[in-house]
């Protein structure tokens, strides 16, 4: 977990404080420190100078930043902002292009989060089912009934617009209120999703919702000694039914186990595409000893599409793009108690443990995309000491064709640190709360 924090913290830091240099190099200013990670009480790991800039990485590994000679910013360096300007000083340029010089660390995390997004599809999924190629429309489970979907509808357009993918109806944008357009005997029905569905759908494990096909289990792994083995399942079969049912979401099999403690249930397996049964005892805690995950049985005549470059940059851009605006979502419901700050915010500890303790690219890069995003969203935010807030401070002088003070500005990014070491601390004490009572 800990490596891969580090490694994908590196990336993303590295990148967007990266942006900020070349920005200001290309407009002539002089950059002083380029650090991955905070030197704190000018504690470094090693450092190396090149030029006008001193390369390094620190110990506290909480971001990185870069020190662009005339700025005020973390590092309050007061003594340089007493003397007078300097040509090569970021104060003594036009404000467009310390405008420029400030976006350009999240620009350059927008593009890297569009960059793994892509490279994401292109390598580990390859191809997708494209919507069209439903034409026996989608199986529906427990959470699709419940807002009035219907096996073998065929949904159409997402709030007015017709879509490509079968798994865009999976995504965020649904997930937090949508208009569905659906043909169901030759008529036309719209379909509301709520704007909170997303936390049921989350909790059922995604898989309560919708499919393209019969929902099935497959056996990952046989407790030595359980009824499960006694029975003779093996790893690798594919529960098709429980008790002659068809399995209706992500938890049913759950349900008809727990529900039959001391008893007994039938399952209907294939293995090797030979169809057997097992009668399977179900212990007094509900269980019966094997490990499962979900998965979709796809028709054997839905044809699915290969991603190209082009197709792969177009759908990542679109998720990157995704990703962003339901953080934008899920903060505003934060601000207005929809959701609670303990439940939504993630310090380092919560994000090493998504990542995982084992290792996993296409889990590496996937949640490294997510994070650059979710890093661009975050810095864009009009808060003093943030690029956002850096931002408008500029677009006010520009409108107003007046700079702000040095006062103003040091009281701002002082007012800034503070708003942000008081977020880092909740999320610390945050993550370590929950590693406790969990």
């Amino acid at each position: 977990m800990a490596a891969q924090l580090i490694l994908g913290l590196s990336i993303l830091v590295t990148l967007h404080e990266l942006g900020h240099y070349l920005a200001a190099r290309a407009f002539g200013i002089k950059v002083e420190k380029f650090y991955l990670f905070f030197d704190a009480w000018k504690v470094k790991l090693f450092s190396f100078k090149k030029g006008d800039t001193e390369y390094g990485v620190g110990w506290l590994p909480l971001g990185g930043y870069v020190k662009i000679a005339g700025m005020i910013d973390e590092s309050m360096d007061k003594e340089q902002m007493a003397q007078p300007p300097q040509p090569w000083e970021f104060r003594s340029k036009p404000a467009w292009q310390r405008l420029i010089v400030m976006i350009a660390g999240v620009t350059m995390n927008v593009i890297l989060g569009i960059a793994i997004y892509s490279y994401a599809l292109l390598n580990y999924k390859k191809e997708y089912l494209p919507n069209d190629e439903l034409k026996n429309g989608i199986v529906t489970y427990s959470l699709g009934k419940e807002i009035g979907l219907q096996d073998g509808d065929k949904i159409i357009e997402i709030d007015g617009k017709p879509f490509e993918r079968f798994e865009d109806l999976l995504s965020t944008r649904i997930m937090f209120g949508a208009t569905l357009t659906v043909e169901r005997s030759g008529r036309t029905h719209f379909i509301e999703v709520p704007d909170n569905f997303y936390r049921r759908y989350y909790n059922s494990g995604g898989f309560s919702f919708i499919g393209y096909g019969e929902l099935k289990y497959h056996i990952n792994a046989i407790t030595p000694g359980e009824n499960a083995e006694k029975a003779g399942l093996l790893p690798g079969d594919t529960i098709l039914s429980i008790n002659g049912k068809k399995i209706e979401d992500f938890d049913y099999l759950k349900k008809i186990i727990t529900e039959n403690r001391n008893r007994q249930v039938t399952l209907s397996v294939n293995r090797q595409n030979k169809l057997l049964s097992f009668t399977v005892p179900v212990n007094e805690k509900g269980m019966i000893g094997f490990a499962y995950r979900p998965a979709f049985v796809k028709n054997p005549d839905y044809r699915l599409q290969p991603y190209t470059v082009f197709s792969a940059v177009k759908f990542g851009t679109n998720d990157a793009f995704e990703s962003l605006v339901s953080n934008a979502k899920g903060l505003r419901k934060i601000f207005t108690g929809e959701e609670k700050a303990s439940e939504s915010i993630q310090g380092p500890i919560g994000i090493a443990t998504i990542y995982g303790g084992t290792w996993d690219w296409q889990r590496f890069w996937t949640i490294t995309g997510l994070l650059s995003m979710v890093l661009a969203f975050m810095n864009i935010l009009p808060i003093p000491a943030l690029d956002g807030g850096h931002v408008i401070f500029l677009l006010v002088e520009t409108v107003t064709r007046r700079k702000l003070s040095d006062k103003f500005m040091e009281r701002s990014q002082i007012v800034g640190m503070v708003i942000l070491l008081a977020l880092m601390v909740f999320a610390f004490g945050n993550d370590i709360w929950k590693h406790i009572i969990n």
